[in-house]
């Protein structure tokens, strides 16, 4: 067992912030990691659980001991129990062990009221017999006594030479160069991290935006009434301004992520960040001062903005004073904030040594493919792809977004479909830097030339050219031409379009892949503990034998090609030969269909659900299955069927859904899930890129 003891030289290093990185790189090498926080220390106003634990937990769907509380840990410390609390502790860290290939232990933070942090953790760490990786944060110190202060904390676990010591993170850099410059220069001034011996493991640049604090947040922790909370759930608060000038000085600050501060009767200030919202400036919200409320009047005149999703809040407290309290805000992560926590994680694993970390731990005893190893392989294999995809929506703010950062990451080369200068509108009003290479069309322009081509495609349905025309006003068919003539590799849309609206044209135009007869859909279902794969819940609602059969091989193909080893259970109201009926005979026809157009193929059926997925049920149901009890492909028996087992699943499990990727079609076109966020559309252009990558010719 691998144990990577984490242990703070200082106060505020956010040792927190580097446990979800460490995690997360770890898992990224498949390795099944546990986490352990052994002593919990609540920051101040921290009512529920320990935060570490928690923000682990909900981020990387571990789920670790409970940590001893701060003050039972005290109480055996005075009563001079520390050899009985090693052993409460070790006992703890037997559980958090269970399952996994390596531990990471978050040591004590050294406070002014835990000033013996330093004495436990030593006792910890060689109590667990674990690796010590230091964490600090670079104050405005010159390198010298940076290092100085690093050698010092290595020392106290046995010299930076001793094999458990291994290294230091650095994190909240704060420097104008690169991280790589800034650690050449730092081995320069530093003859403890020149050798081999004790190494630097990471560089985490100081990023504002990480510490941005939900609008309900900043609520919360004011204790201000909420006059209009609007999407104050959503929005961050990245900037104060605190207004003492006139709207025409106002106007330039507000910017995506401010939170305007100024007096309940200031009502030029108000209809000013009114208008901007209304405008589609996504401000973090409006926060009036001095317990004055606006004129009724006023408000009534806001009511657009308030429509928008601006918040409003107020508190008793002046101006200068309320800025105070801002300023002093706490900024660690709410255990509740999972996206805050999520782009934490990903940012501080991002600029960690995981070529060297994963070559310490080995090779892990089976490859686990987790959530969070899904999405990084799935960024990856696009990234390595470089694919054209073409979105139709071009105009639409999500949409916007999600293509500048698929252009930023290399993910896709994304193509918008929609006039220029509404695209630039979008991008000001919501703070979006668009990069120079973003492709963006005018439909208007381009409309004419697929006329022709569309009318050759579908000659046989006697399409004319005005015909072709009229079709071609939707921007989704001008897309869909583009990737029938190999103009772009691939297309995803369904952000305002119906799923009808995105499909229709592919199955017209670019027509089934070589072998396939039909077109189907599967869902990645994103478990905490691994992924699964659901099938057909999108596309044909009565499939007959041989179509189940299809759409077996079909989601198994899908599964094999994102790294997800194919079991496929065909799910039935029945397990085995227990029952007859036609639909339980429609799936047990299927199974030996799809078992002999694949011999090689894992797959079983009829199987109920819990027989697929639950070992101890799989046993008394299906005990001679090869594929019960550890499936991870669900093939549904119909539309009804999938789809309600997919929504419910989603929705009352801990479970992210991924999808619907259609598989079937010649090129790769994709329909996004109703209410899509940013996330949702990016992924989904990584999964259509590497469709495109193994699309047959």
């Amino acid at each position: 067992m691998q144990t990577f003891f984490i242990a703070p030289t200082d106060f505020g290093v956010g040792l927190t912030s580097i446990s979800l990185g460490l995690v997360r790189t770890l898992e990224r090498a498949g390795l099944k990691v546990g986490f352990f926080k052994p002593i919990a220390q609540p920051h101040p106003g921290d009512t529920g659980p320990e935060r570490s634990t928690e923000l682990v937990a909900r981020t990387h769907g571990i789920k670790p001991p409970t940590p001893l509380s701060l003050g039972h840990v005290e109480r055996m410390l005075g009563d001079g129990q520390l050899d009985e609390l090693l052993e409460e502790i070790i006992n703890l860290y037997q559980q958090a062990c269970v399952g996994k290939d390596v531990v990471v232990v978050e040591g004590m933070v050294p406070t002014r009221h835990a000033s013996y942090a330093a004495r436990v953790n030593l006792h910890l760490a060689k109590s667990l017999d674990a690796e010590v990786i230091l964490v600090s944060a670079p104050e405005n110190e010159v390198l010298s006594e940076l290092s100085g202060r690093v050698e010092l904390q290595a020392q106290l676990y046995g010299g930076p030479r001793d094999p458990k010591v291994l290294g230091v993170i650095l994190n909240k850099v704060r420097t104008e160069e690169s991280m790589l410059e800034f650690a050449t220069r730092l081995r320069e001034h530093s003859p403890l991290l020149r050798g081999d011996d004790f190494r630097l493991l990471g560089c985490i640049p100081w990023q504002a935006d990480l510490n941005a604090p939900r609008t309900r947040d900043v609520a919360d922790l004011l204790g201000a009434q909420v006059l209009n909370a609007g999407d104050y759930e959503q929005r961050r608060m990245n900037k104060i301004i605190i207004c003492a000038r006139t709207v025409a000085n106002t106007v330039p600050l507000l910017k995506p992520g401010t939170l305007v501060v100024t007096p309940g009767d200031r009502d030029d200030i108000i209809l000013a960040v009114s208008l901007a919202a209304i405008n589609g400036v996504p401000l973090a919200g409006l926060l009036l001062t001095s317990d004055s409320k606006p004129d009724p009047r006023i408000l009534e005149l806001c009511r657009g903005a308030l429509q928008a999703g601006l918040p409003i809040l107020s508190v008793s407290t002046g101006s200068y004073d309320t800025a105070n309290q801002l300023n002093q805000l706490n900024r660690e992560i709410p255990v509740d904030d999972r996206e805050r926590a999520e782009v934490i994680t990903d940012f501080v694993a991002s600029h960690l040594d995981a070529d060297w970390l994963h070559r310490r731990c080995g090779t892990p005893r089976e490859l686990r493919l987790s959530p969070a190893v899904f999405r990084y392989q799935l960024i990856q294999r696009a990234q390595q792809a470089n694919k054209r995809i073409v979105l139709p929506e071009g105009a639409e703010p999500l949409t916007v977004q999600a293509a500048a950062i698929c252009q930023a990451r290399g993910i896709a080369r994304c193509v918008l479909l929609a006039k220029p200068e509404e695209v630039h509108a979008v991008a000001r009003a919501q703070g979006i830097t668009l990069p120079e290479d973003l492709e963006i069309l005018d439909p208007d322009l381009i409309r004419s030339r697929y006329i022709e081509p569309m009318v050759g495609l579908r000659k046989s349905k006697s399409l004319n050219a005005p015909m072709a025309e009229q079709q071609l006003e939707d921007p989704v068919v001008i897309g869909t031409m583009m990737l029938a003539l190999d103009e772009v590799d691939g297309l995803v849309s369904g952000l305002v379009h119906s799923t009808a609206n995105t499909i229709r044209p592919a199955l017209q135009l670019i027509k089934t892949a070589p072998g396939s007869s039909l077109v189907s859909s599967v869902f990645f279902m994103l478990f905490p503990e691994q992924v699964l794969v659901y099938g057909d819940c999108v596309m044909n609602p009565h499939p007959s034998a041989a179509e189940l059969a299809e759409i077996a091989r079909q989601s198994a193909d899908s599964a094999q090609a994102f790294g997800i080893v194919p079991r496929v259970a065909m799910i039935g109201y029945s397990s085995g030969s227990a029952a007859s009926g036609e639909e339980v005979e429609k799936v047990r026809e299927a199974t030996l269909l799809a078992q002999k157009a694949g011999r090689e193929l894992q797959i079983d059926g009829p199987l109920q659900y819990d027989a697929a997925a639950n070992p101890d049920i799989a046993r008394q149901l299906a005990p001679d299955s090869p594929v019960a009890g550890r499936a991870t492909v669900f093939v549904f028996p119909d539309l009804n069927t999938g789809n309600t087992a997919h929504k419910a699943v989603q929705r009352s499990a801990d479970c992210v859904s991924l999808g619907p990727m259609l598989q079937g079609l010649r090129k790769p076109v994709n329909d996004l899930p109703r209410g899509a966020q940013v996330d949702d559309i990016v992924h989904t252009i990584a999964l259509t890129a590497i469709q495109a990558n193994r699309a047959p010719a």
